[in-house]
């Protein structure tokens, strides 16, 4: 085995805050605000009706913390979910592939209610329910989105290889995931085809 004389990166302690929606400790930050998700949702009438009445307040963020570049490093955040519907979809992130298709990511619930929806390029799909302390180990080649089935945020802790990068346009061109998840008469939720899924690009 061959030692480094390279000095080892500084450990780093990050904080939590489920609640809150906040990581402490973290070194990125993104949201996505509601005019952000134009096309993401099937009920184009009750999006607008919904931008009409929009507060301008984000409707998901990220926190995030990278320390080292390259496959030996990792990406740790929190991606935060707020609650609401679009017609009978669930409020939801846009999704993604991973840039090198072929890295996976581990996601932990730590408040809320929620789905992952996965999907592969050759068309198998899962949909796994998620309440606190349930984690989804996503394997690479998965298509990923973040759904909150719930009445409050949906707070998940994630972690997956520095170089893997994202996707996040894939969806978009294959007209959405194919499949969405749409809430029932009794409160829950289901899954059903998207009649707009085109395929994914190989």
């Amino acid at each position: 085995m061959s030692i480094s004389n390279t000095p080892p990166t500084t450990p780093v302690k990050l904080t939590v805050l489920a609640e809150q929606g906040q990581l402490l400790g973290s070194n990125g930050r993104y949201e996505r605000f509601l005019p952000d998700l134009v096309g993401l949702y099937q009920d184009a009438q009750s999006f607008e009706e919904k931008l009409a009445a929009d507060s301008g307040a984000p409707v998901y963020w990220v926190e995030s913390s990278q320390t080292e570049d390259g496959p030996g490093g990792l990406i740790t955040g929190t991606s935060v979910l707020e609650p609401g519907q679009v017609g009978e979809e669930y409020a939801m992130t846009k999704g993604h592939l991973h840039g090198q298709a072929d890295r996976s990511e581990l996601y932990l619930t730590v408040a809320g209610h929620g789905v992952m929806l996965l999907e592969t390029l050759d068309g198998q799909t899962e949909s796994i329910e998620v309440r606190p302390g349930e984690a989804v180990y996503v394997p690479g080649h998965w298509v990923h989105r973040s759904v909150n089935v719930g009445s409050k945020r949906f707070v998940t802790l994630f972690c997956y290889a520095a170089d893997a990068g994202q996707d996040y346009g894939i969806i978009e061109r294959a007209g959405g995931m194919k499949q969405l998840v749409v809430a029932t008469s009794d409160g829950g939720w289901t899954t059903r085809p998207n009649p707009q899924h085109r395929g994914y690009e190989h």
